[in-house]
């Protein structure tokens, strides 16, 4: 493959991603406005504790890792809730869900191995999910 099909692929790929991005903030936003989780007290889910999951993202290149750190935590403490409507569930439902389904058709349309695209836009989902749990903790009462 040449370097400049190599090219066009990666930047049909960057296309994709960029355009998933609505997706992904409203999935995310959504999934931590109307799950359970700690949202008070000593049950409260910092923002450190989020951030840790971001970090876990930003250093596996596997979706089963990132799944596999949420459901440790889960097993720790209730701050993720617990059960079918809790935080992590459906964090977890949406990297096997609608993240990969995204990944899968931007894959198609760019010809590309679909697991990079997956991880992706996991790293991007957890990571807009860090900065609104800021806003819902700091910048809501403002």
């Amino acid at each position: 493959m040449s370097y400049a099909t190599e090219q066009k692929i990666e930047l049909q790929i960057q296309k994709g991603i960029r355009q998933a991005e609505d997706n992904l903030v409203i999935w995310i936003q959504d999934a931590l406005d109307n799950c359970q989780y700690g949202k008070l007290g000593k049950e409260e889910l910092e923002e450190s504790q989020f951030r840790n999951l971001v970090r876990v993202a930003d250093t596996t290149d596997s979706a089963e890792v990132i799944k596999n750190f949420i459901r440790y935590q889960v097993g720790r403490e209730k701050k993720w809730g617990r059960g079918k409507e809790s935080l992590a569930e459906r964090i977890v439902q949406d990297i096997d869900g609608n993240i990969k389904k995204t990944a899968q058709i931007i894959a198609e349309c760019s010809q590309s191995d679909f697991k990079p695209i997956w991880l992706e836009l996991i790293r991007r989902y957890l990571g807009y999910g860090s900065r609104y749990l800021k806003y819902l903790k700091d910048g809501k009462n403002l």
